[in-house]
């Protein structure tokens, strides 16, 4: 067990530092020049040399391996460097920026899963074809709306229609309403298609007909045998949709104007500010890296097979 914890955050750390230089490399590789586009302006009234000793105090001429070892070191050390765009460090800049951004996400992941879970069951329970029918062809329809357009059309209806929630000087919690539901909403359907499907496939194991046999009801079965079982591999395809999570995120708090990573990405893409950039990417990745390095952590705990298969590993 031992050797499969390590090897899992050995394969990780590896991930993560893929994901730097990859990023580092795309980044560095971006037609323009960031300085040039801040300073050579006339407003600014800087002469080539002071542009000169802006690039030579950024760094930006050096040599690439030079600058990526700078970078990776101080990186390492916690230190993103400076904003060329905003003039402050960039770890301020996520401070500021980052919170909304992770409440945001984290009530999107929390109805997403709150909804998959209620199609996926109220699928199996429902009393009538044609509603089971419904719900199970409801995540194909969910999963194929784009974010930006479900975030458009429950702006026109919620706000301008019925006018239920205000998209123009919200409360701290209203303006949370419309954002959370256009990431939750294409969240929820990949996990719904895997509970749906996991439900369907142990519905005909052999334990579940000895236990309808013994008189066990269908609510019995489906929440205390068959629930438990159709989760687990649930857990994998949410680990995945953090990224997804992430994507979706941005485009929603660029559509309903949030100050969170996704409008610091926006100026930051549009002023190749190189900095933010590359600390955005960097820890989008690590925390993708680390939600699923716990959800493979959990999987042996939570199934017993695989505890003892990552036994015999070691």
């Amino acid at each position: 067990m031992t050797l499969y914890v390590f090897g899992r955050i050995g394969q990780a750390l590896l991930v993560l530092w893929a994901a730097f230089t990859l990023s580092f490399v795309l980044l560095q590789a971006l037609p323009g020049d960031a300085v040039l586009i801040k300073f050579l302006s006339p407003d600014f009234g800087l002469s080539a040399d002071q542009i000169n000793e802006i690039r030579a105090a950024y760094a930006v001429d050096s040599n690439i391996f030079v600058q990526y070892g700078r970078t990776l070191f101080n990186f390492l050390k916690g230190d993103f460097g400076y904003s060329l765009q905003a003039g402050v460090p960039v770890s301020a800049q996520l401070a500021t920026n980052m919170p909304p951004t992770l409440r945001l996400a984290g009530l999107g992941f929390a109805v997403a899963v709150l909804l998959a879970v209620s199609i996926a069951f109220l699928s199996s329970m429902a009393p009538f074809a044609w509603l089971r029918n419904l719900l199970q062809s409801l995540p194909s329809l969910l999963i194929s709306v784009p974010v930006f357009w479900l975030a458009i059309m429950l702006i026109q209806i919620f706000s301008f229609r019925l006018r239920l929630v205000s998209v123009i000087n919200p409360g701290p919690w209203e303006s949370l309403v419309l954002p959370v539901a256009t990431l939750a909403v294409p969240i929820s359907a990949p996990l719904a298609q895997i509970l749906i499907r996991n439900i369907d496939e142990i519905r005909t194991r052999p334990f579940i007909a000895v236990a309808r046999a013994k008189g066990a009801s269908e609510a019995r079965l489906l929440w205390k045998h068959v629930a438990r079982n159709a989760i687990l591999p649930a857990l994998t395809i949410a680990g995945v949709l953090f990224g997804e999570l992430v994507a979706g995120a941005v485009v929603t708090e660029t559509v309903f104007g949030l100050n969170g990573i996704g409008g610091l990405t926006e100026k930051a893409v549009g002023n190749q500010d190189l900095s933010v950039l590359q600390a955005i990417v960097v820890i989008s990745a690590a925390a993708f890296v680390a939600i699923n390095l716990a959800v493979d952590l959990a999987y042996p705990i939570l199934d017993p097979r695989l505890r003892n298969r990552a036994g015999v590993e070691r």
